[in-house]
Formats: C-alpha cells, structure tokens, sequence
C-alpha cells in the first residue's frame, strides 16, 4: 500500500468512527527535539587543545579556561546538520565570552575555521553581544542580563538563518547566492557540519544546559 492509500484508508477509518481493527495507524513525520548533551557526561562531545576548559556539573558543560573548542561528534544525525532548529540553554557570568558554531567541523585547535559563530557575550569588552551572527550580522543590543539563564536558539532553513534570544527574533540573515568570504574566511558559509561550543579565555565562564536540536532535513 502507497501514501497515499494509506492516508485515504485511515481517512475512511475516521469517517467511521470508532477504528476498526485492520486500521491503519495515522503517519508521524514530524521532526522531533532530541538531546545532544546527557547532563552528567561529555560522551558524544570531543575536545582538542586545552580540553581541560570544559566540565560537567550540576548538569551544565562549563566552558571556563584557555581558549578551546567541545565539537559535538556524536550519533545523532551522524553529527552532520544541515536545516535544523537548535536551542540551549546558556548563563554567563560578569565580563565572559563564548559561542555557538554551526555547519562546523572538528579541528584541534584555534578558531574554527568552518561555519558560522552564533554569539554569547553580555557584558565582555567585545561589542558584538549575545545573539550576533559573528562579523556578518552583529547584535550591539544587550537583550539578556549575566547571572541569568537564557534561551539561545537558532535555525538554518536552506540560506536563512534566524536567531533568537529568548523567543525574540535577534538576527535574520540571509546568505546570498554564491557568497564570496575574504582571504582565511573562505568557510565561514553554510554547507553543513556539527555544532561546537566556546571557551574563550580563562576569565569567562559560561554553563551551557538542554542542548537540543531538531534536525529538518
């Protein structure tokens, strides 16, 4: 039996009223939340250079140490995302930085040079605050306070981009056809790839929590 048959039989059986045994069971595509992060561990997650900046406590990976970067390496979607939806929740403390990469990839240190940098700062000494798609689309508003948890969300669909801070729309960006980055930037596109979370320096200190992803493709 096709789709289609299926959909008009469990139409049918609905018309009936109560169903009848033989019914077809109702189709289910929608895509579902799942966890990226279990809450006591950073299996799943790996880490090069200065892994000792990130921890687990109280159900939070804590990024807080010598710049590093906690690529998320494991099964769901084989760890490669292209139209997705992406929520954590984050809390920083006085003076920190951090972020959020998408369409990433691994790498053992320095900046990842893949992808684009969704932004956490609310109070560092660099302007581009919370919510900013890094150096393409940056937010100067402070939309959320430190010391206070947040929801930090992002979706891709196809070249959009949207971003939101606590359910309100902080940047809409859409990347153009055949989009052309200067000389070292060159990745900074959307492909597809994993997420990765920042430690930036070793006087920020942000917890991370409910890291969760819809994967739409």
């Amino acid at each position: 039996m096709n789709k289609l048959s299926v959909l008009g039989a469990f139409a049918a059986c609905l018309l009936m009223g109560a169903k009848p045994a033989g019914c077809p069971t109702a189709i289910t595509t929608k895509a579902e939340w799942v966890s990226l992060f279990d809450g006591k561990t950073m299996n799943g997650w790996k880490v090069g250079e200065n892994a000792a900046t990130f921890s687990v406590d109280s159900g939070c990976i804590i990024a807080h140490g010598n710049t590093a970067h906690l690529f998320y390496e494991g099964p769901v979607q084989n760890h490669d995302f292209k139209d997705f939806e992406f929520r954590a929740n984050v809390m920083t403390r006085p003076g920190s930085n951090s972020g959020i990469y998408i369409h990433t990839r691994y790498q053992e240190s320095g900046w990842p040079a893949k992808g684009y940098e969704v932004q956490v700062n609310n109070s560092h000494t660099d302007w581009r605050r919370t919510g900013s798609l890094y150096g393409i689309e940056d937010v100067k508003e402070v939309y959320v306070k430190d010391n206070v948890w947040f929801t930090e969300y992002v979706s891709v669909k196809g070249k959009r981009i949207v971003i939101k801070i606590n359910n309100k729309t902080v940047v809409d960006y859409t990347e153009p056809e055949n989009v052309k980055r200067e000389k070292g930037s060159e990745e900074r596109v959307l492909s597809s790839g994993t997420f990765a979370l920042q430690g930036h320096d070793p006087n920020s200190k942000v917890y991370f929590k409910n890291i969760m992803v819809k994967p739409l493709d």
